[in-house]
């Protein structure tokens, strides 16, 4: 504590292990956990100063979007694991959604007003659930950005049920009952559209050869079989 302060030790018991095992300290672990909270603190106070002017609102369309989605997708998986004690596993999460906001974070000065109201939310839904794992660093966090009052104060952020819903779904193709590969398509594309757009791929195109496929079975959001 004395050498990395007791954000990283919390931080790395907590990301280690799952609660039912003991945690095996070591140096590397630590060194790992002292340069993700470095990280945290640097991405933030960097782009505070275009984030303080940003009202926090998610995007539901264009490329904040993305943004807006895993923010919001991170938010209830972690709130999950809290829930089932898996902290390690919402260290995880938390650790990706990190990687996806540091290259827009990085940008931001550039960023359309949409984008930066995205990426104020999600900073701010960011330090939110770190704070109950590293509460040092949340709270000068929240000062930066110019957060009203305490981060520990503040209600845990509820997630938009829209926003964690794939907009596009990966099915698997099938010729003759043996997958030869996948279709990503929309959720809510019909069985027709599948169907086209399954048959237009090019693996299929040359196992049929030219010819009419005998029959085509769709099951919705789950698989296409493709008869020759």
């Amino acid at each position: 504590i004395a050498s990395y302060g007791a954000d990283t030790a919390r931080w790395f018991m907590l990301s280690d292990s799952p609660p039912d095992r003991d945690v095996i300290w070591t140096a590397a672990g630590v060194e790992g956990a002292y340069r993700f909270v470095q990280r945290i603190w640097r991405l933030v106070s960097e782009a505070a100063p275009a984030l303080k002017g940003a009202p926090p609102v998610a995007a539901t369309e264009g490329e904040a979007a993305a943004i807006s989605k895993a923010v919001h997708k991170t938010l209830k998986a972690v709130g999950e694991d809290i829930e089932r004690l898996s902290f390690n596993k919402a260290v995880a999460h938390i650790y990706e959604l990190t990687n996806e906001l540091s290259g827009p974070l990085g940008a931001i000065e550039s960023a359309p007003s949409g984008e930066r109201s995205a990426l104020r939310e999600g900073i701010e839904v960011l330090v939110t659930m770190v704070a109950p794992m590293m509460p040092h660093l949340a709270e000068e966090c929240w000062a930066a950005i110019g957060g009203v009052g305490l981060v520990a104060e503040r209600a845990w952020p509820a997630f938009n049920p829209q926003l964690v819903v794939d907009d596009e779904v990966v099915l698997p193709v099938q010729i003759n009952g043996k997958k030869r590969g996948d279709l990503t398509i929309r959720r809510d594309a019909d069985q027709l559209a599948i169907q086209e757009a399954a048959l237009a791929l090019d693996f299929v195109q040359k196992a049929l050869g030219g010819k009419p496929p005998r029959k085509v079975v769709v099951v919705p959001q789950r698989i296409v079989n493709v008869v020759a």
